[in-house]
Parts: C-alpha cells; structure tokens; sequence
C-alpha cells in the first residue's frame, strides 16, 4: 500500500467527510475520492459507510484506524521533537482561544506580541471546543475551564467572574422591583450546556422567559445592549459598554478558571515559549481576573 493513501484514510476518518480531509490536506475533492478508492480496491474492504450526514468507518475502518494510530503518534512526535530545536523566535504560531477572550483579553496582547517580534506570524483560530493541541491543530490555547486537559502543561492566568447585567433601556421600562424569574432572558444555547450559567439558568428561570440563546458569550452580550433581556454575561466583556447595568454581584460558583496550555513536546521552542511566558506575565497582571 502506498502510505500517502493512508494518510488520506486518516483525514477522512478524522474528519469525517471528503471536503474536511480535502482542506486538511489542501487538495481538491476529486484527489481525496479517488485515493480513498483506490486503497478500498487495494484491501478489497469498504472503510467507510457513506451517508448524508458523512463518512462513518465500518468495522474494517475501525480496525485499520486501531493499526495505523501509533504510527501516527510516532510520526507527530518525531515532528514536535524537531520543531523544539528551533532556537529562534520566528515561524508561525496557532493559538487557539473562544471568541469571548479574543474580544476581551487576548487581542491587545497578541498584537503588541507582533511589535516586539515582527519575525512571528500569528494563526488565531476562534473555537468554542478545544482543539487537540496532541495533534497540532495549536501550539497554544488559552481556555476557560475548571477541568483542563491533563496531557497538557498548562499555567493559570486567573479567574474570570460572571454577573447579571441588564441595558438601561430595557430596564428603564420595567416595573421596579421586578422578579428575577420574570425578566425577559438571554442565554447560552444547547452548544453551551456544560457552562454553569446553563445549569443556574435552568435551575431558576422557567424556558418561556428565555427569549434569546446563544452558541456564543459574544453573541449573549450582543443580545443583552439590545434591550432583548437580562443575561449572565462574563465581566470583562460587559464592564465595557457602559450601557449595560450590573444588577447583581458576580457569583463565585459561576467563576472560570483561565489556562495557558501546550504540548509537552513545544515547551522548547524559542516562539512558543516567547508567547507563552509573555501572556502568563500580561494576563497574570491583568485586574480583569481574580488573581
């Protein structure tokens, strides 16, 4: 068998359709179909169920998957091995973090990091799920999370508060005093559900008052200046906009933890470590985080 059909095999399985492999691997469509045939003829196994929502591994795919694995592996550690002997900071970066603290930490830093080191590149990837920094989809990722992933080293930089706020607009045509529960409500949608203000929300406001949702806290802030309701929105993002009202103080049980995580294997590399060591000081510092 040819290893680059295999290669193909794995971006497909990895991705689960022919378009995500195909951008992976940055060739067309065609290339990626006709590779995938070629080694099903070859092994005289169909590897994947073709259906409408995607490619699904039969079992002849799931074993094939099994075997190749810890080469794989194999492969990408010899490649983080090489990269840690690069001694100088230059080359490309991808970091990955969530939107909301792109918008509300990260994005000063980042470029104020590009002025001190103009031989550095920046990869910004905004995505609401960890990205497996084992298989270099990032160098770095910069996450809320009260459980980070244990095979990363990881630094925390603080916690992040969340409160109930609410745009004067809106509340200026309320009745005073008005019930929690029968506020107008902006919230996280089902993409979100691990969140704890998706369990307080839930716990404590009926779903008809829940008039907005949202996959993103970006989104939920946008919401909540319109004038479409109250919302638990992250501090950092809406002491911002003097337009919203803070009707609460933060909850402790609502608190994030914020991580600077890598790989292992990059904890030497002269650009990685420069990023790193910079935004652990910065964010560190930062008086939007509990420290």
């Amino acid at each position: 068998m040819d290893w680059s059909d295999l290669q193909y095999f794995l971006a497909v399985a990895q991705g689960g359709s022919v378009s995500q492999a195909a951008r992976a691997l940055k060739v067309n469509h065609s290339t990626v179909l006709r590779r995938l045939q070629r080694l099903e003829q070859q092994l005289g196994a169909a590897l994947f169920q073709r259906l409408p929502g995607g490619y699904v591994l039969t079992s002849a795919g799931e074993e094939l998957v099994g075997r190749l694995a810890p080469v794989g592996e194999q492969i990408e550690s010899a490649e983080r091995q090489l990269l840690g002997q690069d001694l100088h900071i230059r080359g490309s970066i991808r970091l990955t973090s969530t939107d909301t603290l792109f918008a509300s930490l990260l994005m000063p830093l980042l470029a104020e990091f590009r002025r001190l080191h103009p031989g550095v590149s920046l990869q910004l990837v905004s995505n609401n799920s960890f990205l497996s920094l084992t298989q270099r989809e990032a160098d770095i990722a910069v996450r809320g999370s009260n459980t980070p992933p244990e095979n990363l080293i990881g630094r925390r930089l603080g916690r992040i508060q969340t409160a109930l706020y609410g745009a004067s607009a809106y509340l200026a045509e309320q009745p005073a005093h008005l019930a929690l529960s029968e506020h107008l409500w902006v919230g996280p949608d089902e993409s979100l559900a691990h969140l704890e203000q998706a369990a307080w929300l839930a716990a404590r406001i009926p779903a008809a008052q829940v008039v907005a949702r949202s996959d993103s806290l970006v989104g939920m802030l946008e919401c909540v200046r319109q004038g479409m309701g109250v919302g638990l929105l992250l501090c950092p993002l809406a002491e911002a906009h003097a337009e919203l009202e803070r009707l609460a103080e933060p909850e402790p049980a609502l608190d994030t933890q914020v991580w600077l995580l890598s790989h292992p294997d990059l904890r030497k590399v002269a650009r990685i470590r420069a990023l790193s060591d910079f935004l652990y000081q910065r964010l560190s510092e930062d008086p939007r985080l509990l420290h």
